[in-house]
């Protein structure tokens, strides 16, 4: 797996911290910083997700993947499949995740409860490699409801 990041300010001195992201698969990420009204050359312009948040979504991506591959191949009718993610950060330097929750809401034809439970739990305990890793500094927990559709 590869990936190029490249700051944008190198091209147009107003952009700050914005940086853009070239994926080994050709896709294209851009990140940006938050502003800082105190010294504008060191914060971004607000214009892209901050490299933070799209940890957090790649984790995401990562266990709904997962959760839905399980269910799919326990010929579940799955319908629809999101994750709300909320997380905490340390106060101080490193500011790592401390605490990631997951709220996951499956939608389906008769998608059982303890199926949707034994998939989330494969997924954080054993395959989404992201989750395994973030859970190295952060308490996750996880939650879900299931809807019928």
């Amino acid at each position: 797996m590869e990936c190029t990041v490249s700051w944008t300010g190198a091209l147009n001195t107003r952009s700050g911290m914005g940086f853009v992201a070239e994926m080994g698969s050709g896709h294209i990420v851009a990140m940006d910083g938050a502003p800082d009204a105190d010294k504008p050359e060191m914060g971004g312009q607000n214009l892209a997700a901050r490299p933070m948040e799209l940890l957090l979504a790649g984790t995401g991506g990562c266990t709904a993947y997962d959760v839905v591959l399980i269910l799919r191949r326990g010929r579940h009718q799955v319908k629809g499949c999101t994750v709300k993610l909320s997380a905490e950060r340390a106060s101080t330097e490193p500011k790592v995740f401390t605490r990631i929750n997951m709220h996951f809401t499956v939608t389906g034809q008769g998608v059982p409860a303890q199926a949707v439970e034994r998939a989330i739990a494969l997924s954080h305990e054993k395959y989404c490699s992201a989750s395994v890793m973030l859970g190295k500094t952060a308490e996750i927990t996880t939650s879900f409801e299931v809807l019928e559709a």
